[in-house]
């Protein structure tokens, strides 16, 4: 058996292998559909199986992960590079190469328990490609808004750049209408996907913008994730603070997930904070507590994400006493 830990970038596959007990000289690929036939040749050299172990680093991972599942001898498995980074700090790697990074993900392989990765459907890579492109039209527009609005204020010496910013606005804003159009006709076309975007949207805060959003997000993981590894996915577990004399310190979540899912499920716990009775008295109940309402959005939005669990685990539409009991 072959490992092999493989740091990923937009161009080279860096590599570094343990052959028979005995680590080899790092190995380097190009991450082109070449590259990736050339690596399965020198993984599985000799008829040898391998596994191998990369961060998940978007689209470039994704088609090199693709092409080593297909493989029968190999088996692959995607790591949060989070954990690839506490790892290291938790190793006392000094430096960061990707020489260096490709042993510390062969030793993270080595050392850690192996989960073998499993690609979703293509339907639902598009769902999340589409989805995640309306994220960056809308960052987009928002910057080319506050250009706009600074256009403005010079007067008629902004009058040019006033102008372009408003075209190019109004284009923009096509092509954002157009992408939430395809986004629902995908997720429309997919009977199981619709219905659950009908359950999203039972619940008070996730509308027509936001539930396709947060379904894109959530379709991509595997089924027999828990609600806590839902919540440890998207970075919304809280993390404690305790050294030393430092025991009192208030938890702040880890952050070490999904941003995409975290930032779509804001909008929505905020609404729901305020329009959803059972929502708001939890609001209420941490607020009397002394928690800061960003405190409190954000436990929001960890136990919304296990109610959404619950929904599609139990197939069952929002309920507030689910959620909280106002009686309690």
């Amino acid at each position: 058996m072959n490992y092999i830990g493989v740091d990923v970038d937009s161009q080279f596959l860096v590599c570094k292998i343990q052959r028979n007990d005995k680590q080899l000289p790092i190995a380097q690929f190009e991450n082109t559909s070449t590259g990736h036939r050339q690596f399965i040749k020198w993984a599985t050299k000799r008829g040898a199986s391998a596994k191998v172990c990369m961060e998940a680093t978007g689209v470039y991972s994704l088609l090199f992960a693709l092409a080593l599942h297909q493989t029968p001898k190999i088996e692959v498995m995607v790591v949060n590079p989070k954990a690839i980074k506490y790892f290291a700090t938790a190793s006392l790697q000094r430096g960061k190469t990707d020489a260096l990074d490709a042993e510390t993900i062969l030793q993270y392989l080595l050392k850690m328990d192996f989960r073998a990765w499993q690609p979703p459907a293509d339907e639902i890579f598009e769902l999340q490609h589409i989805s995640r492109r309306i994220v960056q039209l809308n960052g987009l527009l928002t910057r080319e808004r506050n250009r706009h609005h600074a256009a403005k204020k010079m007067g008629h010496m902004g009058r040019v750049v006033a102008n372009d910013t408003a075209v190019n606005m109004r284009h923009i804003e096509r092509r954002i209408k157009t992408m939430d159009s395809e986004l629902l006709k995908l997720i429309e076309s997919i009977p199981e996907l619709n219905h659950k975007l009908k359950l999203l949207q039972s619940t008070k805060g996730i509308a027509a913008k936001t539930g396709p959003r947060i379904l894109a997000e959530l379709s991509m993981l595997p089924e027999d994730m828990t609600g806590p590894q839902w919540v440890a996915y998207t970075g919304l577990d809280p993390r404690p603070h305790e050294s030393g004399s430092s025991t009192n310190k208030p938890r702040r979540i880890s952050k070490a997930g999904n941003r995409y899912l975290r930032e779509a499920l804001y909008f929505p716990a905020l609404v729901a904070s305020k329009t959803d009775p059972n929502v708001k008295a939890f609001y209420d109940k941490l607020i009397a507590k002394g928690k800061k309402p960003l405190q409190v959005i954000v436990a929001i939005m960890r136990k919304l994400l296990l109610a959404i669990w619950g929904m599609f685990k139990h197939n069952k539409p929002w309920n507030g006493e689910k959620f909280y009991a106002i009686n309690s």
